[in-house]
């Protein structure tokens, strides 16, 4: 999932510096098309883990164990499409990016370089955080601990999608 979310901020990177994100700073329907498939699809993940952990089949087995898991690459996915439907992440590139594009460059290279930068800190960062959860894997594996842990996730990544769907553009 790191890696999904962090090719999605590569992503949104190249797509500002090719100009995409100014795009939906200025057309509202472009906007408000992701930032509804985002409503949707945060909504939708957010009750899929409540349902799981209600069934209580979260925390029987690992994430990677979990037949409807579908390994690394459903996980790559999801995070791949949590950042992309973010509209929020295009608007903090838009409004962040260009201020530290020099006039003199490539701004797509520059673009992606920068991005880049913003990658790797987002993969220096979850690796902390996988390596605290390493250390508390016992306390993490327990059933009852798993399925709290997904029901508040689960309230949280609703809470997200309705903040979204809430916000003016």
């Amino acid at each position: 999932m790191v890696l999904g979310i962090q090719a999605g901020t590569l992503l949104w990177g190249l797509l500002t510096a090719a100009g995409l994100s100014a795009l939906l700073a200025t057309s509202s329907l472009a906007y408000e098309m992701l930032r509804w498939a985002g409503v949707v699809y945060l909504v939708w993940m957010g009750g899929k883990m409540l349902w799981h952990s209600r069934r209580g089949d979260a925390g029987e087995a690992t994430a990677s164990e979990q037949p409807e898991s579908g390994g690394w690459w459903q996980a790559f996915r999801r995070g791949l499409l949590t950042n992309v439907l973010n509209p929020k992440v295009g608007a903090f590139y838009v409004a962040m990016l260009p201020q530290f594009i020099p006039d003199d460059v490539p701004h797509a290279a520059m673009g992606v370089l920068l991005a880049g930068v913003h990658v790797c800190e987002g993969l220096l960062w979850s690796a902390l955080l996988i390596g605290f959860a390493g250390l508390v894997r016992g306390w993490l594996r327990k059933p009852s601990v798993r399925r709290g842990l997904d029901r508040l996730t689960g309230l949280i990544v609703i809470g997200f999608g309705l903040r979204l769907a809430a916000q003016q553009s």
